[in-house]
């Protein structure tokens, strides 16, 4: 486990995915991200069992320290050792943890458990443009913009642009 002064970094519990699931289904906790088609609940439970973490994709909770319980996840995925990159996401489901600095801290620690542990070069992520929050979280850790791609994703009849951002195992991160 990996852990902060605010969270710590841990394995979903088969117990979880119920939660998780939940989430996934909630309209303002995806509202930016690519959220896919709808499931089943024993659907997605059966994926979620599927696969335990490998090095090409590695998925953490991310457990609150003063009153332990899940508020989000955190995964590193695309990756192999040859090329040395991974892609982040990252969302917290509990909305009454929002603005609390988890999020902050959450990507902190999996990036340094990227370069630390992985191995990693870059860890990179795409963010709509219209998402301040995450990227005051992503700017706050020391990702740096790469590029725009414009009118990429959509949501609510509307086409937003998305910002390409890395943070090289050899940037400062900031604290």
């Amino acid at each position: 486990m990996t852990t902060g002064q605010l969270v710590r970094l841990r394995p979903i519990e088969p117990t979880e995915w119920e939660t998780l699931w939940r989430w996934n289904n909630d309209r303002d906790v995806m509202r930016w991200m690519f959220d896919g088609y709808r499931q089943t609940l024993a659907r997605y439970i059966a994926r979620g069992e599927e696969g335990p973490n490998t090095y090409g994709d590695v998925l953490f909770g991310i457990q609150t320290l003063v009153e332990p319980r899940l508020v989000g996840l955190v995964r590193l995925s695309g990756t192999n050792p040859e090329i040395g990159r991974a892609e982040l996401d990252i969302y917290l489901g509990e909305k009454d943890s929002w603005g609390h600095g988890y999020a902050t801290e959450a990507t902190r620690l999996m990036c340094r458990y990227g370069f630390e542990e992985m191995r990693l070069h870059s860890v990179y992520l795409w963010v709509v443009t219209e998402n301040v929050a995450a990227r005051r979280v992503y700017d706050k850790v020391g990702f740096r913009e790469d590029g725009r791609h414009r009118e990429c994703f959509r949501r609510d009849g509307q086409w937003y642009d998305m910002y390409l951002m890395s943070l090289l195992a050899s940037d400062p991160m900031q604290n």
